[in-house]
Order: structure tokens, then C-alpha cells, then sequence
């Protein structure tokens, strides 16, 4: 089956092609358009994963050195240097499950921010929606969160025959994929609302690292929310990312839950996020490749 552009000069009527490509309509993407290519989020997955990994020695056992590390540095950091507590939870866990958690997010964001000037040649030259480029980073990132979830839950299930006062919950078990899936929605969402407005100022591209680094402070990653005085609660309603860290933690450790009606706050954030990127995303994709 071809695909042909139909311009002003054509000859032939619609109905003479297999299929036509029209602008879509409206300020969202064409979703069921994006389903039509699943084949392609795939093959972009597989390329993303390859291309990353393919001259390195360690490979994906990277994936557990980084956020391993970055665990027992929080650990020195805030919990021996700074003493912050940690809900009862022993160290490495609680500082583990926040850094898995928030590098999804992260990955999902960081490399979604780039997404026109990235890949400038390839929208040149052949057309499929441009929305398969988001949705196969966020499968990407689904790798790493995965090996680094089994070496969270290895470490979980020692520490827990070594010590049987330990809450190991099995609600994880489904809680995960809904924090997944939320975690994707919204890092797509803020990702795509980063490309739309680079392709007019690219200063933003610098910011972004820095912006993300700064989120992540403003989230209950090295400290939990127990710990937040109350006047600055009204913070965290605003910021997407207090539920899916603090729901994680209690899926798999019994933490402290959050309040229902923060939690409301968050996904309304969430919606209004990924709303707001769809829509900038399908202006941005009209005219990307005269700006970029």
C-alpha cells in the first residue's frame, strides 16, 4: 500500500488512492490515526533501545548501577548528613523507590523536549504522526523502570526475610501499572508542551535540565510528604508527581497515604498538562520543519 500527498495540481479524485493525507482538524492529535501506526511505536522502541546500548560493555546493567548509586548518595546526603527521616522505612528502599519512580518521569520528559529538532530529517522526508515519537520514548523508558523495579523488589524481599516486621504489601502488583501509566500520560503531556514551544525559543532546550532538577527537589523524592508542614501543602496539590511517588510507596511499603483530595488535585493537573501539550503539540507539528 502507497501513500500519496494530495496537492492542488492532482488529477486524480480521492477515492483513486489507497490513502489520502489530509490536515487534521481540530487542536488535538488524530488518536485512532496514531493507532493505525502502532507498528511504527514499535519499531522506533526497538531503535531507541539498540542505538542507546549498542557500543557500550555494560549494556542495561547500567540501569541498575545509576539509580543504586544514586540511592546510597541520597542515603549519605540527606539521611546521615541531613538526617531526614523516612517514614520508618529502611534507607535504600525509600530512597530507591523515589529514584526509579522520578527517573521514568524524568526520561519520559527530558527526552520528549527535543522531539522537531531531533528528528527534523526524518519528519522532512516522510509523513506518520508525529505523536508514534513520544509514545515509543515513553516504551523505552518502560525498560529501565522495569529492571530497576526487580532489583527494588529483590533488595524488598531480603530485607523482609531478615527482618519479618517489614511491610511488603502485594498491592503493587496492581498499582504499578496505573502509576505507570499515569507517570507516562503526564511526562508525554509536559514533554510535548517542551517540544511545541522549542521550536520558537529554543532557550528553552537548556532549561529543561535544569527545570526537571528543580521538580525534583519540589517532590517527595529524598524526603517524605509526612515531613511537609502544613502551610505549604497547597504546593504539592499543584505538583502532578506527589502521587505517584507517594502511591508507589504505599503500594509496595504501607507509607503514609495521601489526602484523597490531593490526589484529585494532582490528576486534574495531570489532565490539564496533557491536554494543553496535545493541543500546542498539533499547532507545533503544522509548521516545525519551516522553523526548526
Amino acid at each position: 500500500m502507497t501513500e500519496h500527498l494530495k496537492g492542488p495540481a492532482s488529477a486524480r479524485a480521492d477515492d483513486d488512492w489507497d490513502i489520502v493525507i489530509k490536515p487534521s482538524k481540530g487542536n488535538t492529535p488524530d488518536l485512532g490515526l496514531v493507532w493505525q501506526y502502532r507498528d511504527l511505536v514499535w519499531m522506533f522502541f526497538k531503535r531507541d533501545f539498540t542505538t542507546f546500548y549498542k557500543q557500550t560493555i555494560l549494556g542495561p546493567v547500567w540501569y541498575i548501577i545509576q539509580p543504586s548509586l544514586t540511592a546510597m548518595t541520597y542515603y549519605v546526603v540527606f539521611g546521615k548528613i541531613a538526617n531526614l527521616s523516612t517514614d520508618g522505612l529502611p534507607p535504600f528502599l525509600f530512597y530507591m523507590s523515589g529514584t526509579i519512580i522520578w527517573s521514568y518521569f524524568a526520561a519520559c520528559l527530558t527526552n520528549n523536549s527535543e522531539v522537531f529538532s531531533k528528528n527534523a530529517n526524518l519528519f522532512g522526508k516522510v509523513y506518520f504522526p508525529r505523536l508514534v515519537v513520544p509514545l515509543s520514548v515513553a516504551m523505552s523508558g518502560l525498560v529501565a523502570f522495569a529492571i530497576q523495579f526487580l532489583l527494588l523488589l529483590t533488595v524488598s524481599i531480603g530485607l523482609k526475610i531478615a527482618n519479618p516486621d517489614l511491610a511488603l504489601n502485594y498491592w503493587f502488583l496492581l498499582l504499578t501499572p496505573l502509576v505507570l501509566l499515569y507517570i507516562a500520560v503526564l511526562g508525554i503531556g509536559a514533554g510535548l508542551v517542551v517540544s511545541a514551544l522549542t521550536v520558537r525559543f529554543r532557550d528553552l532546550v537548556y532549561a529543561v535540565g535544569f527545570m526537571t532538577q528543580l521538580w525534583m527537589y519540589g517532590t517527595p523524592i529524598v524526603y517524605p510528604f509526612s515531613q511537609i508542614p502544613e502551610r505549604y501543602h497547597w504546593f504539592y496539590y499543584l505538583n502532578p508527581m506527589t502521587t505517584p511517588v507517594q502511591t508507589f510507596r504505599w503500594a509496595l511499603f504501607d507509607a503514609p497515604a495521601l489526602p484523597i483530595g490531593l490526589c484529585l488535585a494532582n490528576f486534574a493537573v495531570t489532565i490539564a498538562i496533557t491536554l494543553f501539550g496535545l493541543a500546542l503539540f498539533s499547532r507545533a507539528e503544522a509548521n516545525a520543519m519551516d522553523t526548526v
